[in-house]
């Protein structure tokens, strides 16, 4: 799954992997799934972590902690995001990805699943 950022957000209409900001004392898997439930209203199960990507935008860098997960259940609501698709990976070259998330669709498109 794939979210489109919303026009108030930075990137306006790119294309990104759904995820959040860890807090304070709280995993990274913690982190997406707490994500993933306020801001799509789904459950997912983590298979596996893929390699971290740091990715410097100039005025910050952010440190994207990618997971290969499976959706479990939840009727998708979005509550911050403009939209939604579900795209197999032979998909996923065709959008206009932010910027830190294209190594993340190269490492994917790599891989064998």
């Amino acid at each position: 799954m794939v979210t489109q950022r919303s026009e108030k957000m930075k990137l306006p209409l790119k294309w990104e992997f759904p995820g959040g900001k860890i807090e304070i004392n709280e995993t990274a898997e913690e982190c997406l799934h707490r994500e993933l439930k306020e801001e799509l209203n789904i459950e997912v199960r983590i298979l596996k972590n893929l390699v971290n990507k740091p990715y410097n935008y100039g005025e910050f860098t952010i440190n994207l902690i990618p997971f290969l997960s499976i959706y479990e259940s939840g009727e998708i609501t979005l509550s911050e995001h403009k939209a939604f698709k579900w795209l197999l990976k032979e998909e996923l070259a065709a959008l206009d990805w932010a910027p830190a998330d294209v190594p993340i669709v190269e490492e994917l498109l790599k891989l064998v699943i």
